[in-house]
């Protein structure tokens, strides 16, 4: 069985999986030892034009040759053309370059302290959800609603009124009883989560409890956005436009890029000195952005998405009809899980080891399928055919997952040392 294995130089953390990729090309990676294997995760949700595509590496090798830093003291074309788009794209005015997701979300409640205290809010509140996650800086730790990550960081940055995901009532509730509320901050589909949906109907309903109390409607699109969910913006699903949105992720296909848009006044807080980043918006990175952008238009990636993703839960919910521990199987695009009965982090190793397939269990119970958007059809039927291979036999592995460790756990008691090896 496959055991992550000590690295004595890193920080331990991350329980990494004891597999190391030396190439990819699309949606396959390939191991040092020349084993191919089909990537049903894209890096979380990073990775969507899929690895090494050539039109990307061909941006990064010739903006290689010309400029990849100056600093924010002087202007930089590159971000100037990346920001006009994803405005247009957005329906935004204005936007700020960083590095990535956490840092968009500490951008946006930077936004919303400034929109609290130009009202004489003198204690402000972000109204967040529970089972949501926003990163783990500071800030973004203390809007997370999940409390796994908050273990050793306590106490918690004050500041965040928390309500179930999916709860208009709730967020009706907060409107009227909590005092200082300024902006509200959600997941159009929570991916850490769990891969839970939000509805239409809630996300127009904080849009219009934004409008009525003079809140800031803030999205984290961090996951969902740049065509993830079928849309540019996960946000659009619902019907409504934010006046903050952050994005990552798929914006750089790997390279390091977040932006923080907004609208209306939102757009107009910051003043000079604010903020900032020292590597936000370089050229290199805002040249990526706007090359991802290129292929995504031209090849029409989030429709594409959207049908693959269909396409991805007929076939999944038609094979694992009635097989024993399977919960629910939900999803939006190319952004899917199936809930598990019973918690089931083993199977990711299991789908690595038996499979060649790349997965996540998020939230112990969930598995997660985030494919890359260029996938055809038949890489999409081959992900759905091996997990279901894997799921269908999901008791047994569990019992020989169980089985395993009690093993390791009495060779432990029976040696002194065991070295290079550690369970999480």
């Amino acid at each position: 069985m496959l055991m992550p294995a000590s690295h004595p130089h890193l920080m331990p953390a991350y329980a990494r999986q004891p597999i190391s990729f030396v190439r990819g090309q699309g949606a396959r990676l390939w191991d040092a030892g020349g084993i191919e294997y089909l990537d049903a995760i894209a890096g979380v949700a990073v990775t969507n034009l899929g690895h090494a595509h050539p039109e990307i590496s061909t941006a990064i090798a010739d903006q290689a040759t010309q400029l990849l830093h100056t600093s924010n003291l002087f202007g930089i074309p590159w971000q100037d053309r990346l920001g006009e788009r994803l405005c247009v794209l957005a329906d935004m005015d204005r936007v700020f370059f960083c590095n990535s997701g956490a840092e968009a979300n500490e951008t946006a409640l930077k936004l919303a302290r400034l929109h609290a205290n130009k009202k004489g809010i003198a204690q402000p509140q972000v109204l967040v959800m529970e089972n949501s996650f926003h990163g783990r800086t500071f800030a973004t730790l203390a809007a997370t609603g999940n409390p796994a990550v908050h273990h050793g960081f306590e106490p918690l940055m004050p500041g965040f009124v928390r309500i179930p995901y999916d709860d208009l009532d709730a967020a009706a509730t907060v409107a009227r009883t909590a005092p200082g509320i300024a902006a509200v901050l959600v997941e159009p589909v929570q991916g850490e989560g769990g891969v839970r949906p939000a509805s239409a109907q809630f996300l127009r309903g904080l849009r219009a409890l934004c409008d009525a109390h003079d809140w800031l409607f803030m999205v984290d699109d961090v996951q969902t956005g740049m065509g993830r969910t079928g849309t540019w913006f996960g946000f659009q699903h619902g019907g409504v436009t934010p006046d903050v949105v952050t994005l990552a992720k798929g914006l750089g296909n790997g390279f390091p890029i977040g932006a923080c848009l907004a609208r209306g006044q939102a757009a107009e807080l910051f003043f000079p000195g604010s903020h900032g980043a020292t590597f936000g918006g370089n050229p290199m990175a805002c040249r990526i952005g706007c090359t991802v952008i290129d292929v995504m238009e031209r090849d029409g990636i989030p429709a594409r998405a959207a049908v693959l993703g269909e396409h991805l839960l007929q076939n999944l919910r038609e094979a694992l009809a009635g097989v024993p521990g399977i919960v629910n199987i939900r999803g939006r695009g190319l952004m899917v899980g199936i809930e598990m009965d019973t918690p089931c982090e083993e199977l990711a190793w299991k789908a690595l080891e038996q499979e060649r397939l790349l997965i996540t269990v998020t939230r112990g119970k969930t598995v997660r399928l985030l494919p890359p958007l260029i996938c055809d059809e038949v890489e999409i039927d081959d992900i759905a055919a091996r997990l279901v291979r894997l799921l269908r036999q999901a008791p047994v592995i569990a019992n020989f997952f169980v089985s395993a460790f009690l093993t390791f756990v009495q060779s432990f008691l029976d040696e002194t040392t065991i070295a290079g090896v550690y369970v999480v």
